[in-house]
C-alpha cells in the first residue's frame, strides 16, 4: 500500500501537499504512486498506454505524473497560494531532481526515467513556461503568437516521447512538433465555446477583427457566416500540420508507429467533425464517435502491420 494520499485532487489540502514533498520514499513507492496517479486521473490512460511498448509503461506514468501535478498546481490554488508561486516550487523540485536530490515521489520516479534516457531538462521546463503563460495571458493577438504557446505547451510532450523511443533525430523532432501543434490547434478550434466560458480565447484577435468578430460576438455564442469564414482556414492549417508530420510514422521504431498514427488520425477526426458541423462549435461541441475511434485504431493497426511486412 502506498503511504501517499490518493484523493482525486492532487493538492486538496496543504497538509497532503507538504507530506508528498517531504516524506522520504523508495523508488518502488514512487513508481507505484505515479502508476496509480496516471490510472486514476486519466480514465483512458490504461487504453492509451497499451499502444506503447510495455517496457516504457512506467516511464510514461512518470512523465504523465509530472504533467498532471503541474497542471493541477496551475489550476487549483492551495490555501490562497498563487499558481505562479506553486509552479516555481514545482520547478525547484525539477532542478533538484537533475541535481540528484529528488524528494517528491514524482521526481524520485522521474529521476530514473531522466537517467535511463538521458532526458534534457528543457522539455520539462518548457511545459512550466506554458503553464505560467496561462496565468497571465488569455488572448493571443496573432497566430504566430499562439504558435509560440504551442511550442511550449504541446511540442515538449512529443519530444519526450521520441526520446523515450530513442528516435529523436532533428527531422523527427520537427515532424513531431508539427503533429503536436496541429493536434493542439484542433483541440482549440473544437473547444472555442468551452475556452471562452473559462475566460480564454485562443482564436487570434487579429483574425477575429478581420472577420468582424469581437467580444460581443463571443458573448452571444452563435455561429454565423463570418465565424465560419474565420474558422475554415484555421481548421485547414491544423489539418495541414498534422499531414506534414505523417512521415514520422515510418521513421519511429515499429512499436511507436501505431500511437503516432492514432494521434494524427485523432486530430484529423476532430477537424473532420468540425467540418461536418459546418464550423459551428457553439451550439454543440464537435466530437469523435466511439465507432470512429475504433475505426482509427483498427486502420492504424493494420497499416502498421503492412509496413512491417
Amino acid at each position: 500500500m502506498s503511504r501517499f494520499p490518493s484523493n482525486d485532487r492532487l493538492t486538496s489540502s496543504l497538509l497532503n501537499f507538504v507530506q508528498l514533498a517531504t516524506t522520504p520514499c523508495s523508488l518502488a513507492e514512487a513508481e507505484h504512486y505515479c502508476r496509480r496517479l496516471a490510472q486514476t486521473h486519466y480514465e483512458n490512460f490504461t487504453v492509451v498506454s497499451r499502444l506503447f511498448p510495455r517496457a516504457l509503461h512506467q516511464h510514461f506514468c512518470n512523465v504523465y505524473a509530472y504533467c498532471r501535478w503541474a497542471d493541477d498546481l496551475a489550476d487549483e490554488p492551495i490555501a490562497g497560494t498563487q499558481p505562479l508561486a506553486l509552479l516555481d516550487w514545482w520547478e525547484s523540485h525539477l532542478n533538484a531532481a537533475y541535481a540528484g536530490e529528488a524528494t517528491h515521489p514524482v521526481f524520485v520516479a522521474l529521476r530514473e526515467t531522466i537517467r535511463e534516457f538521458e532526458l534534457p531538462k528543457q522539455p520539462f521546463a518548457d511545459l512550466l513556461v506554458a503553464f505560467r503563460r496561462d496565468q497571465v495571458q488569455t488572448r493571443y493577438e496573432t497566430l504566430a503568437d499562439l504558435l509560440t504557446y504551442c511550442e511550449k505547451s504541446a511540442n515538449p510532450v512529443g519530444r519526450i516521447v521520441l526520446m523515450l523511443g530513442r528516435c529523436a533525430t532533428h527531422l523527427n523532432l520537427q515532424r513531431s512538433d508539427s503533429i503536436c501543434t496541429g493536434l493542439q490547434l484542433a483541440n482549440f478550434w473544437q473547444d472555442v465555446r468551452r475556452d471562452y466560458e473559462r475566460g480564454r480565447i485562443y482564436l487570434p484577435q487579429e483574425i477575429c477583427r478581420r472577420y468582424g468578430w469581437d467580444e460581443t460576438h463571443f458573448a452571444t455564442g452563435k455561429c454565423d457566416p463570418q465565424f465560419r469564414d474565420l474558422l475554415q482556414p484555421l481548421v485547414a492549417q491544423a489539418d495541414a500540420m498534422l499531414a506534414a508530420g505523417r512521415p514520422l510514422i515510418r521513421q519511429v521504431s515499429a512499436d511507436l508507429r501505431l500511437p503516432v498514427q492514432l494521434f494524427i488520425g485523432g486530430g484529423q477526426a476532430i477537424l473532420a467533425a468540425i467540418r461536418r458541423n459546418r464550423y459551428d462549435v457553439w451550439s454543440r461541441r464537435p466530437t469523435v464517435s466511439r465507432l470512429t475511434k475504433l475505426q482509427l485504431a483498427a486502420t492504424a493497426y493494420l497499416q502498421t502491420i503492412w509496413r512491417r511486412g
